[in-house]
């Protein structure tokens, strides 16, 4: 499970890692095992289609069990099998790097977090630090 304070601290630390490297106004969200909003917050500049883009990084993670890297791996080798992912989920799932998985310690999946806004590698870098800081295990 993860906490609502938990949530708070992977978004404020990922927020503060992006600053501190200068990136572009990030948005992050915190979603449960269940793919349920658990906390999202959009940065001063960051545009407002950014939420939709940072669930459907998560919201992919956590429905696959696969991180954004993995997911983009497996469109790029069978784009059809993430076509019909998202003719599944509703065309909801954002296959590419910025979907963060989260594991406890036994590596059950227990949510996702999800950075958009600057380069995906740059959003996986500021996500990897927010984990870290809220003392969870990350898959990217």
């Amino acid at each position: 499970m993860v906490s609502l304070e938990q949530a708070r601290v992977m978004i404020a630390e990922t927020l503060k890692k992006g600053r501190e490297m200068g990136f572009k106004p990030l948005s992050v969200v915190v979603l449960d095992a269940g793919g349920h909003v658990q906390a999202f917050e959009r940065e001063d500049g960051a545009a407002p289609g950014r939420f939709a883009i940072a669930h459907g990084k998560a919201y992919g993670a956590v429905m696959l069990g696969m991180a954004g890297r993995a997911q983009m791996a497996r469109a790029e080798a069978q784009a059809y099998f993430m076509a019909a992912i998202n003719g599944v989920y509703g065309g909801s799932v954002v296959p590419v790097p910025g979907g963060v998985l989260l594991r406890d310690d036994a590596g059950v999946v227990i949510g996702a977090v999800g950075v958009t806004g600057d380069t995906s590698d740059n959003d996986v870098e500021a996500a990897l630090a927010g984990i870290a800081a809220a003392g969870l295990t990350a898959e990217a």
